[in-house]
Parts: structure tokens; sequence; C-alpha cells
């Protein structure tokens, strides 16, 4: 099968973002769907992509914005629900009705993003839901040629993860740590989106689930701590037992933004790592976190550093002249 145009789910989003523009690299027309086009507005320069504004609550507006389409990723998710956005309709209905359209529309090829330790049995809700949405597009496998992707906590420019403890050790002069012993074996978002195109048209993972890992396992303690040698600071953490991690939860679910909630403190009573090596067939080596974080943490690569200072010795020249 020769997969021509691609609709991303998604798109605009953290890992959306680095998947489209590797796509559009790779000479894919791709469509991405959006409810509000703001959003996407960093894609609608790339040559062969097109931003469509759709509510794929709807139904029909969703298959009329897949009707051309040879190949669906659906990377929709939400960490935190609310009356909008509940994980059983993002999680599991979203993704049964995704599958539903694509053998209506004989489009064969989707590629759905989950996440690691999701299970019928796991301890928190979120990852409850994505497993219920693997079952739902599952039985579809007989008419749809599937690839689901497993990843740990995925780091990059942009990341909501890394980005916000870097935040908050600029501003707190302790950082008090709910689940501190946490594990997650983080995996860099460009790796992430080279898996996605890379199995996009290889038969080799058709009906195959990948669980995506970076190349070392931290705890929680351990990767607070990276970016505080990063940044140059330092800051006591306190590590809460379990009792009072899910006291910080309930505080901070009930503060405007959602740092964090109970839900994501269960989350973290399994361990996010993977079980095997990325598979071969993906083609990606996972790169370290320590090679990526110090260019988007604090921009203080050698290659940034030598921009600025070529700047600044511009200005100091134009300055003399």
């Amino acid at each position: 099968m020769t997969v021509k145009t691609v609709c991303v789910l998604g798109g605009a989003g953290f890992v959306g973002s680095s998947i489209v523009a590797k796509l559009d690299a790779a000479g894919y027309k791709v469509i991405v769907l959006t409810r509000n086009r703001e959003r996407a507005r960093h894609l609608i320069l790339l040559p062969n992509v097109q931003v469509l504004t759709c509510d794929i609550a709807n139904n029909r507006a969703m298959n009329d914005a897949l009707s051309n389409c040879h190949a669906v990723i659906n990377l929709i998710g939400v960490l935190h629900e609310n009356k909008n956005n509940t994980f059983e309709t993002v999680h599991h209905q979203l993704p049964r009705r995704l599958a539903q359209a694509c053998e209506e529309l004989g489009i064969n090829r989707l590629l759905h993003m989950s996440a690691l330790r999701a299970g019928k049995y796991a301890p928190s809700k979120y990852l409850r839901s994505k497993a219920a949405g693997e079952a739902a597009i599952s039985v579809f496998s007989k008419k749809l040629d599937i690839t689901v992707f497993k990843p740990s906590v995925i780091f990059g420019r942009g990341d909501s993860f890394l980005n916000l403890f870097a935040t908050i050790i600029k501003f707190v002069p302790l950082l008090v740590l709910g689940k501190p012993n946490a594990k997650f074996q983080p995996i860099w978002v460009e790796d992430v989106a080279q898996a996605f195109v890379n199995a996009l048209e290889n038969n080799e993972t058709y009906d195959k689930t990948y669980e995506l890992g970076g190349p070392t396992v931290y705890s929680l303690r351990e990767l607070v701590q990276k970016v505080m040698d990063v940044l140059g600071k330092r800051r006591p953490i306190i590590g809460l037992n379990n009792p009072f991690s899910y006291v910080q939860g309930l505080v901070l679910e009930l503060l405007p933004g959602k740092l964090m909630t109970r839900d994501n403190v269960r989350s973290m009573e399994v361990d996010s790592v993977t079980e095997l090596p990325i598979a071969p067939e993906l083609g990606v080596v996972p790169t370290a976190l320590e090679v990526v974080i110090p260019d988007y943490l604090t921009n203080q690569t050698p290659r940034t550093v030598y921009h600025k200072f070529r700047s600044a010795a511009g200005r100091a020249i134009n300055a003399k002249r």
C-alpha cells in the first residue's frame, strides 16, 4: 500500500507538531484536524500541510475530513479530564469511533498513541482508559492495519514535564516532590515522531504494539536533579511518602491549571519503564536526555553560545563604524 495523504488528529500538539513536520519533510500530504485553527498556525506554512477546522465529536464532520486520506494517526489525549473532555470520551470512545470511520471509508492504515503501562487493571483512570482505547480499536484489526505506540514520558522543546520543573525551580527555594522514587524512561519527542513516520508504510509494524523508552531509567527525583544541574540551580528536594503524595495531588488538582491530580499520582504507582528495547524495524536509536535538555532548558548549547557571540561581535563592530 502506498500512503499519499495522512490525517493527523492532535497534530497541533507537542508530539503532533514533530510528527507533522517529519511527514511534511518526507513528502506526504498531511491534513491536520483541529478545533482551533490558531493553535495550528505554526503548521500552516509547511508546504504539504493543510489545517482543517473540525469538530471530531461530530461523526459526520470527522468522516468528511477523513474521506480522501490513505492513513490516519491518532494522537489525541488528555492528562487531566474535565466535563468537556473525559478519559472515557477521549481515550476510549474516540479511538473506537475513529477505527469505525476508517473501516467505513476504506482507510486501511491506523497508527494510535497509547501510553506505557496502560492496562485494564492499572491503578489510574488515565491508564485504564488508554487500555480501553487499545481494546476498542483491536476489534477492527481484521479490516485495518493498526500499529499502537506506548511511550514513557516524552521530553523535548515545548514539553509540559521537564519545562514545568524548570519553571518551578526558578521561583521556589525548595521542592516538595510527590512520588520521588517513581521510575520513568524518558524518550525524546523527535525519536517518537521518527518511529511513527518509519512505521507508516512498513508492513512489519502492522498489527503490533510498541513500547517506546529512552536509553536510561530515572527516578522522578533524579530527573528533577538533572533539570537543576542544567539550570545551575541548587534546591533541596523533600520527597513525600505515599499518603502525603496523594494529599499534594488533591491540593494541586483544586488549584487553577491542575499541575497534578490524584489520578496522576496513581499513574506513578507503576514504573513507566519498557520491558524491551525499541524494536529494530522502527529504525530509531533513542537519544540520551542529557544530550537534548540543555538546548531547550537554557539554550546554552555550544551552537547557541556561538551564535550569541557572533551577534554580540557584530553589534560591537557596527557600533564602532
